[in-house]
């Protein structure tokens, strides 16, 4: 069995032991005969056509013991190589029904393994996303729950006679209506950059990564300097393939949280060039943050304070609407902390330097 454990995918095995099956029916029979042979004219001194006859009887019921034994070794040999798929079939199946099937034990190697591997990866990935669309579904049914029972509440009033309406109701009317609608848009650009969409909607095209930075940073002047005393920026000379509105939105986001949750008085803006990428990191201290729970804030609807309103705190959407944008440029953003002192970093491939 050495030579068909050295083959490691299932094309090669099946070879492998077809051959073996063959060479042992022909050994197998060819010495049984032979030995036999040897017996008859020097034990029994059998010779001619007695011999003849004799040896084509042995002959078929030793073909036939050696292929009903070498036949059984084939089948529960074939059946032990073919258990992994049935095993995929079984799963498959499940996945087709709607459910997510256990994970598959591999005890096998070679293209049979890697697919065992990259069928439990992908049974994986479904199971994170239905999690990920069922508790989507729950945070957007939550956040439009409030302004919906508001705008019915007083719709029922007015219709009853309760109250009189006037501008004030009517103004808080059209306050929890434009609270709904920008929760609606905000998911829907989530969903666009989720996407991956790199048609006309969202061209990417080569810009001075610096110039925009420092034009988001410059639109936010008057809000950094209420929040901060000391205020450093050095940002590195640089050119990317990108979508500008899209990374404008990005900064604005991080820069609006930092604002949002800041505690401390000192800001630092850095980016620099390392390698093939272009790496932005933003410094300051704001309200705690568990260490072991930042990849939270870049989730779809997660407040740091969940007692905030989607009217105080936001919708909780910016920074993953951040987390997507960056994603579909090919980088990655992140953030450091330690609990207060937090380092927003962003990492984009660089197009050219300039």
């Amino acid at each position: 069995m050495w030579l068909y454990k050295r083959f490691s995918n299932l094309l090669s095995r099946l070879i492998a032991l077809n051959s073996i099956v063959i060479l042992l029916v022909i050994l197998i029979a060819g010495i049984s005969v032979k030995d036999y042979a040897c017996f008859l004219v020097n034990s029994e001194q059998v010779t001619g056509q007695d011999l003849v006859d004799t040896l084509n009887g042995f002959l078929w019921k030793v073909g036939i013991i050696v292929f009903i034994v070498v036949g059984m070794f084939h089948y529960f040999t074939v059946r032990k190589m073919m258990s992994p798929i049935r095993s995929l079939s079984a799963a498959a199946k499940s996945v087709k029904e709607g459910s997510v099937p256990t994970k598959i034990d591999i005890r096998t190697s070679g293209e049979m393994k890697e697919l065992i591997e990259n069928f439990n990866s992908m049974t994986e990935t479904l199971y994170f996303v239905q999690e990920q669309r069922e508790e989507m579904l729950r945070d957007i049914a939550h956040e439009l729950r409030t302004p919906l029972t508001n705008i019915n509440g007083y719709l029922e009033a007015l219709e009853n006679r309760v109250i009189e309406g006037d501008s004030e109701l009517f103004g808080s009317l059209l306050e929890e209506s434009q609270r709904i609608t920008r929760i609606v848009e905000l998911i829907t650009e989530l969903n666009s950059w989720n996407e991956g969409n790199f048609f006309s909607d969202k061209q990417f095209r080569p810009l001075m990564i610096n110039e925009l930075l420092t034009k988001v940073i410059t639109t936010f002047q008057l809000k950094l300097e209420d929040n901060f005393t000391e205020i450093e920026i050095h940002v590195d000379r640089a050119g990317i393939q990108a979508n500008q509105d899209g990374l404008k939105q990005a900064f604005t986001n991080i820069l609006q949280n930092i604002i949002d949750y800041n505690t401390g008085k000192k800001l630092t803006v850095n980016g620099l060039i390392e390698n093939e990428t272009y790496t932005i990191v933003l410094t300051h201290t704001g309200q705690f943050i568990d260490p072991e729970k930042k990849d939270l804030i870049f989730e779809r609807f997660y407040r740091m304070e969940q007692s905030r309103s989607a009217e105080t705190g936001g919708a909780g959407l910016g920074l993953a609407i951040t987390k997507s944008i960056i994603a579909s440029h090919g980088g990655k953003v992140g953030i450091n902390t330690d609990g207060n002192c937090h380092t927003f970093w962003i990492e984009l491939p660089l197009h050219s330097k300039i």
